[in-house]
């Protein structure tokens, strides 16, 4: 092995040391060449998890690292509807595909994996409620639960209404956020008009 590459391997093995997952973008970026990437691969250092996408091979997997290896692949991406309720502990559904909003003109990446769901969302919907949350050393952008919730009744065509509701008995029933702050969400998410009556039975008797 060249001495520049095992000075490339040697700032390969640093860079997991502090990441998780990263990009072939990003490692090229910090200077790695593809060849020293292909040799870590191939010598079972690193394992590539998905089209330009790496991680080291003792990588402990963590509950929601699907989450993070989306969010590593779609970069302006936010974990959005079902999948975000799943993240937050509202639903006993196990989304297949990993729901991600992203702006109406970005670039929509590959199929490839994990698989994903994308939504379009226009400017005032796709920034609203966002959250950041550390997953597998990944800071991945995820919906708040006011935020989820309103996108799920305002899409009755991507999502079972069913869930919706679910969801937002959960979220009441476990006290992850008040009538007041889901109303809010509701009203600047569009959604108020058909969850409202949702809400309104399911506080009926609190």
């Amino acid at each position: 092995m060249a001495s520049a590459e095992i000075s490339q391997r040697t700032k390969l093995r640093d860079l997991f040391a502090a990441h998780t997952m990263m990009r072939a973008g990003e490692l090229r970026t910090a200077g790695i060449g593809p060849q020293t990437i292909a040799r870590a691969v191939e010598d079972g250092e690193l394992e590539r998890i998905s089209r330009g996408l790496y991680q080291h091979r003792d990588t402990q997997i963590e509950e929601h690292q699907i989450l993070a290896e989306a969010a590593t692949r779609v970069p302006k991406g936010v974990i959005a509807l079902t999948s975000a309720l799943a993240f937050h502990g509202l639903t006993d559904q196990m989304p297949r595909r990993v729901w991600i909003a992203i702006g109406t003109s970005d670039w929509s990446p590959v199929p490839s994996y994990p698989p994903l769901r994308i939504v379009r969302l226009t400017a005032p919907y796709l920034r609203e409620g966002i959250e950041h949350h550390v997953i597998a050393g990944v800071k991945v952008p995820v919906y708040s639960i006011p935020k989820t919730l309103a996108d799920m009744f305002r899409n009755p065509k991507l999502v079972d209404r069913s869930v919706a509701v679910e969801g937002l008995r959960s979220a009441l029933e476990q006290r992850k956020a008040t009538p007041s702050e889901i109303a809010e969400g509701a009203k600047a998410g569009g959604a108020w008009k058909t969850m409202h009556p949702f809400l309104e039975a399911l506080t009926a008797n609190g």
